[in-house]
Formats: structure tokens, C-alpha cells, sequence
């Protein structure tokens, strides 16, 4: 099945979509009131922003472990790392989100961070497009870490 490059579109569509399905539901559910009552830093975005920065993410995300899957020299431990990712990305919704516990939410973003990183040097091995496919998201998980750090600071 996976060799069929649309049925594989498709299959890491759902999976990745999946995250942002099950993270925007519990963000949606769980977030207010307990969100607003936080004080947070200067550099907080407004909450507009997260949906489409997160729908391009998990879409440059999809793409890159798509392309990389399609390369020459793929491996499979590559593939379950990604799987891997994808758990701690939506942990990171629920544990902020719906238990409200922001530093075991920096825990899960730090653990995050290293798989992302782990990812990037692993596509750069093989597929150079993959490994600039999935940058944007290690930047935008880093940030998520510094206003996470900052969150934590201030409540």
C-alpha cells in the first residue's frame, strides 16, 4: 500500500492531521477559562495565528516524511520516529491544554525539540527537500518552548 505514492499522500496526511484534530479539539474544549487568566508575555501571539501557522506546519510536516518515504535510501526507524513526534506534538495540547500543567508541558516540547532534531539529521541523510520541509516547524517548536518557559515564569 505504501509504495503507491497517492495512497501514502494520503496515509501520512490522515496520520499527521490526526495530531492537529485530537491537539484542536482539546485546545477548543479545555482551553478558556483557564487561558485567559494567565499572564502572558509581550510576545505572545494573538490566538488567530495558531491555526494556520499549525495547518501549514502539519502540511510541510506531511510532505517532508511523504518525500522522505519516496527516497532512495529511506529507512523505517526514520518513519516511527516521525510517528513518535506526532504523539508528543499532541501531548503537548493535552497536557497544557486539558491538565493545565505548563512545566510537564515544557518537558513534553523539550522531548519534542530533540525528535524534531533527530528527524531534520536524518532527512538532510536523505532527502535534502524533507530536511527543509520540517526546519519551520523546529523553529516554531523552539518559540512554542520560549513562550512555554515564559508562561511558566509568570503563573
Amino acid at each position: 500500500m505504501l509504495k503507491n505514492k497517492f495512497l501514502s499522500l494520503i496515509f501520512f496526511l490522515i496520520i499527521t492531521f490526526s495530531a492537529s484534530i485530537i491537539g484542536g479539539f482539546a485546545t477548543i474544549k479545555y482551553k478558556e477559562p483557564w487561558y485567559s487568566t494567565l499572564t502572558k508575555p509581550f510576545f505572545n501571539p494573538p490566538d488567530w495565528i495558531f491555526a494556520p501557522v499549525w495547518t501549514t506546519l502539519y502540511l510541510m510536516m506531511a510532505s517532508a516524511i511523504w518525500l522522505f518515504w519516496h527516497s532512495k535510501n529511506r529507512d523505517a526507524s526514520t518513519v516511527i520516529i516521525y510517528f513518535i513526534q506526532i504523539i508528543f506534538n499532541t501531548t503537548w495540547s493535552i497536557v497544557f491544554f486539558v491538565f493545565h500543567e505548563i512545566f510537564l508541558a515544557f518537558v513534553v516540547l523539550l522531548i519534542l525539540i530533540g525528535l524534531i532534531i533527530i528527524l531534520i539529521i536524518r532527512f538532510r541523510r536523505v532527502n535534502l527537500f524533507s530536511f527543509y520541509l520540517i526546519i519551520p516547524y523546529l523553529l516554531w517548536s523552539t518559540f512554542a518552548l520560549v513562550l512555554n518557559i515564559a508562561l511558566l515564569n509568570l503563573n
